[in-house]
């Protein structure tokens, strides 16, 4: 039983990132369908598919390397944690790495990078920051 599966995304990537692997599979579940979407969108990760393992889904991951196999997501971190949530309003929206990097908040539209939530106004939980 994993308590914190945001985190366990992130770091199934990052372990996965470092031994240099084609795709990574994740358990599945809605919260992360959409953030894999965000990285996606982003161009941190190349796609998502669904799939079946021993009956359960899992989500594949394949991961995008840039030129001369360096990965193109080189750090993530879990901003807001079960024992420890942290919410912004618009003002206190983070910036990752002077604009570099994503914030992904959820709002009550759904998650959203820091700029999308920036530009429709909203304020949210901040759950993970990636670069």
């Amino acid at each position: 039983m994993v308590t914190d599966p945001i985190s366990d995304l992130l770091v199934r990537i990052q372990n996965a990132l470092r031994r240099r692997h084609d795709v990574v599979s994740i358990p599945a579940s809605r919260l992360k369908r959409e953030l894999l979407r965000i990285l996606q969108n982003e161009g941190y990760i190349q796609g998502v598919e669904a799939d079946l393992a021993d009956g359960h889904p899992v989500l594949k991951v394949q991961l995008r390397y840039a030129s001369e196999g360096k990965p193109v997501l080189t750090g993530a971190q879990r901003v807001s944690k079960p024992g420890r949530r942290v919410y912004v309003g618009i003002k206190d929206i983070p910036r990752v790495k002077n604009g570099i990097g994503v914030a992904i908040l959820s709002t009550s539209k759904g998650l959203m990078t820091d700029q999308e939530s920036r530009r429709a106004g909203l304020g949210g939980e901040v759950l993970c920051s990636v670069w």
